[in-house]
């Protein structure tokens, strides 16, 4: 028999293969056209960004982690932290869908960089999710100004090697800048 305390788990790793079926569904390939899946792919102006496990986006989606269980520690407080993991994995995986419809795609790929950007593999997708659920995971566990140390960091460190990061991508997605995109454009692509 199910113990209750179990319920939000299963209802997460539910969320977790309902977006892998709705990818899927959707014409997404499930791993690279390459035909290999690897653990990290560091070459920023490619093809196969956003294929693989882990690229330079990963950390921004532990961050969104971070973020997803401030705000719902701050919201929804009553809600037992199984529930809240519920909530954020719904909204990452309501991300990962959106992210990869032909209308995000191309807004993407016409405000940044990223012309050799087609959308993430379903593996990718999955992996971004559990990105987000491991900075879920550490948020709980760690103090604020650990947890704070560490979005911090990774932003920084994304934006000094890619010039990009969560806050940039979020920038450039809902109010492009010439500027930045400019600024982007400037770095030698990653090999």
């Amino acid at each position: 028999m199910i113990q209750k305390k179990h319920i939000p788990l299963l209802v997460t790793a539910f969320v977790v293969l309902a977006t892998a079926i709705i990818l899927l569904w959707m014409g997404r390939e499930p791993i690279c056209k390459c035909g290999t899946v690897k653990l990290w792919w560091g070459k920023t102006f490619s093809s196969e960004g956003s294929q693989h496990l882990t690229d330079w986006y990963t950390p921004s989606h532990l961050i969104h982690g971070f973020i997803f269980f401030g705000f719902l520690w701050l919201v929804a407080r009553r809600l037992s932290v199984g529930w809240r993991l519920v909530i954020a994995t719904l909204i990452e995986a309501a991300w990962e869908i959106s992210e990869n419809t032909t209308a995000v795609i191309e807004h993407y790929r016409t405000v940044t960089i990223s012309l050799d950007y087609f959308g993430d593999s379903v593996i990718n997708s999955l992996a971004d999710i559990g990105a987000m659920l491991l900075g879920f995971w550490l948020a709980r566990r760690l103090p604020i100004w650990a947890s704070l140390a560490i979005v911090i960091g990774f932003e920084v460190f994304t934006m000094h090697m890619i010039r990009d990061g969560l806050a940039l991508n979020v920038l450039m997605l809902t109010y492009p800048l010439d500027l930045v995109k400019e600024w982007q454009a400037a770095i030698p692509p990653l090999q």
